[in-house]
C-alpha cells in the first residue's frame, strides 16, 4: 500500500515541476516577445513609466508618435485608456516643424508635464514625463 502511495506522490511531484518549469519557459517567451514589440529606431514615442501590471486596465508599454496622437477614453482616440481620471478626450501631442506640443483638451482632471498642470500648449523636450490621473509616461524623441 504505501509502495503505491509513494510511486503516486512521486509521479505527482514529476508533473507539478513539469508544470512549473513550463510556466516559467512561456514568462520568458512572452518577455521575449514584448521586447521584440518595443520601439527601436528613430521618431518620438511616449513610454510608460507604471508598471503596466499594476494597472487594472489594459495599456501599451510604447506609443508612437507620428504626426500627433490623442488620448482619451472614448473609442476615437489614438491611445484609449478605461480609467475613470481619464477624460473622453484628455490630451493631443502634435507635430508641427519637427517638435512635439502637448495640449490639453480641457479634460475633467488636467494633465501635467513635469508635476506643473498645463494650461496651454506647451512644447515637449525629451524626457518630459506626462502624468493624467495615475498614470505617467515618458517622452522619448529620437530625432
Amino acid at each position: 500500500m504505501y509502495n503505491i502511495l509513494s510511486v503516486i506522490f512521486k509521479y505527482i511531484f514529476i508533473v507539478i515541476i513539469y508544470m512549473f518549469i513550463l510556466s516559467i519557459i512561456r514568462l520568458i517567451y512572452l518577455d521575449i516577445k514584448g521586447i521584440s514589440k518595443s520601439r527601436t529606431g528613430e521618431g518620438a514615442y511616449l513610454k510608460l513609466i507604471n508598471r503596466k501590471e499594476s494597472l487594472p486596465f489594459k495599456i501599451d508599454e510604447h506609443y508612437a508618435i507620428e504626426e500627433g496622437l490623442n488620448l482619451g477614453r472614448k473609442g476615437n482616440n489614438d491611445i484609449v485608456i478605461k480609467d475613470p481620471y481619464v477624460s473622453k478626450s484628455h490630451f493631443r501631442v502634435v507635430k508641427d516643424e519637427e517638435m512635439y506640443f502637448l495640449e490639453d483638451l480641457k479634460s475633467s482632471n488636467g494633465t501635467f508635464l513635469n508635476g506643473q498642470k498645463l494650461l496651454d500648449a506647451v512644447k515637449l523636450s525629451n524626457g518630459d514625463r506626462i502624468r493624467i490621473g495615475n498614470i505617467e509616461f515618458l517622452f522619448v524623441n529620437r530625432e
